[in-house]
């Protein structure tokens, strides 16, 4: 035969809404931890990864377009060093 015990119903009652408390509690300072962390980097004004990798593909990207730009620049003042007329111009050369 089983007897029910008041006392130890209510205690269960008791712990039983300590522990949902207690786990609401933990999940509500989680969720403020988290708002607080991602305050702290909107201050910080950081930079996401995936916005990083973009622009360091078009900083690469222009940095390859430049270099292309200064060899093709580059061609022409090359042929034009080379003349006769550059040397005769220096007012050095006669002494």
């Amino acid at each position: 035969m089983q007897t029910r015990n008041p006392l130890l119903d209510e205690f269960a009652k008791l712990t039983t809404g300590a522990m949902g408390l207690a786990q609401a509690a933990g999940e509500e300072a989680k969720a403020a931890w988290r708002a607080q962390a991602d305050r702290f980097v909107a201050e910080m004004d950081l930079v996401r990864r995936d916005e990083f990798d973009v622009l360091k593909d078009e900083i690469a990207a222009l940095r390859a377009e430049i270099a292309a730009l200064k060899a093709a620049a580059s061609g022409p003042r090359k042929a034009a060093k080379g003349s006769s007329t550059d040397a005769a111009s220096t007012p050095d050369s006669a002494g």
